[in-house]
């Protein structure tokens, strides 16, 4: 008889380790707290990351609402770039915008066609023994029962209530980020590029601590946000709202925004970044994407890994449910391999541009030069190709010099 694995949380991580999971032959439970579709504060972004893994899941791009994104506009300091998506070994050159609200469940639906079980409406709870998940209590409207997992994939989002009450927490020396946001009507929601802005002002012309961005939806809506790290300098003070407000104000003029009341009423939240939150995994459960602290505080995204990291938590137990009993402490170890230098200079990255001084000079200097801005983008976005293997140290290493200068 195949273990028994449940997959708590359906969102990106939860959904795709329970699609490879489920695709090698393991018997596969996902629960759902809440029903598909529901919103989540996310801007919408699918990188060439997202896009890789979608593809190798079978994700019908034709068939979909989904915009097709060719790259991303930056603005700083009066001054602006348009940059495509860098061609790479492994990644396509393209990008797409789409609602989570649509995209988490025809995921999860993916995984179900593999011969996972996708439970919604369920909140799981955990009954931890000495470091392991000995049993899990699910309640729904149908009442409570109990179950015993032989693995746990814990992928319950950036909150992750299940995550702590298994003995995870975050590292509080790790930067985390507050974003928010709307949606709003534009006429030029087919825009192919997404958009940054990394020099907000409010309306006395003061510079704010955080970012803005622009995700056109191609259904005349676009989606607009504002974020910030907390290596931001004064980001314990400001609300992130107020930075929304004054990002609005100051929308570039081709988004056409000409009614300020958002659709949708803003949704924020909190997110853990640069694998911030351990341990990774306990004897028998593992955690993934944003419950892990998956997200790239280079830009705040996380979709692309959680896909990854969710696919690759199902590698390891599917090892470990064929009798491997080191196999999940691969898992911790492929992540520190796979991720560790990148984060380890995003850290050193965030921290330094929490200076606005710092922010301000590195932005405007660097949108003067359009090799640099590619490069940056490639960076940023994780994007550096295989072939230039050799140059991501130089990369790192000039990234930290830069920071201590």
């Amino acid at each position: 008889m195949n273990p028994r694995i449940l997959v708590v949380g359906g969102g990106p991580g939860g959904a795709s380790a329970a699609y490879w999971m489920a695709r090698s032959g393991l018997d596969v439970h996902l629960v759902e707290k809440k029903t598909y579709p529901r919103e989540k504060a996310c801007g919408d972004g699918l990188t060439p990351r997202a896009i890789k893994q979608l593809l190798d899941m079978g994700f019908d791009f034709d068939g979909l609402d989904l915009h097709r994104v060719d790259g991303l506009r930056a603005y700083a300091g009066g001054l602006k770039i348009e940059m495509p998506w860098p061609d790479h070994s492994m990644y396509p050159n393209w990008g797409a915008t789409m609602r989570r609200a649509d995209l988490d469940g025809t995921v999860a639906s993916l995984a179900e066609a593999q011969g996972a079980h996708v439970e919604q409406g369920t909140t799981a709870t955990p009954i931890v023994d000495n470091g392991s998940i000995a049993a899990v209590t699910l309640t729904n409207s149908d009442g409570e029962r109990t179950v015993t997992p032989d693995f746990v994939v814990i992928a319950d989002g950036s909150n992750s209530r299940f995550g702590r009450d298994a003995g995870a927490s975050r590292r509080k020396d790790f930067p985390f980020g507050l974003a928010i946001r709307a949606y709003y009507e534009s006429p030029n929601s087919h825009d192919p590029f997404i958009e940054s802005q990394l020099d907000i002002r409010d309306r006395n012309g003061d510079a704010m601590p955080g970012y803005g961005w622009v995700f056109p939806l191609g259904d005349g809506e676009i989606n607009v946000g504002a974020g910030l790290v907390s290596t931001f300098k004064g980001w314990k003070d400001v609300n992130t709202y107020r930075i929304l407000e004054a990002y609005i104000d100051s929308l570039p003029e081709h988004w056409k925004v000409l009614d300020v009341t958002p659709h949708t009423k803003p949704l924020g939240g909190k997110l853990p970044m640069s694998l911030s939150v351990g341990p990774k995994i306990g004897r028998n459960w593992v955690l993934v994407g944003d419950a892990s602290g998956a997200v790239n505080p280079f830009n705040g995204e996380g979709i692309d890994y959680a896909y990854e990291t969710g696919r690759l938590a199902a590698t390891h137990i599917a090892e470990a449910a064929a009798g491997d009993h080191l196999a999940l402490a691969g898992y911790a170890r492929d992540l520190e391999d796979i991720y560790g230098d990148y984060h380890r200079v995003a850290r050193v990255f965030v921290k330094a541009i929490g200076n606005p001084v710092i922010m301000r000079t590195l932005t405007t200097v660097g949108l003067r030069s359009r090799p640099l801005m590619e490069w940056t983008l490639k960076v940023m976005a994780n994007l550096l190709d295989p072939d230039e293997a050799g140059m991501t140290e130089h990369v790192y290493n000039a990234i930290e010099r830069v920071v201590n200068v």
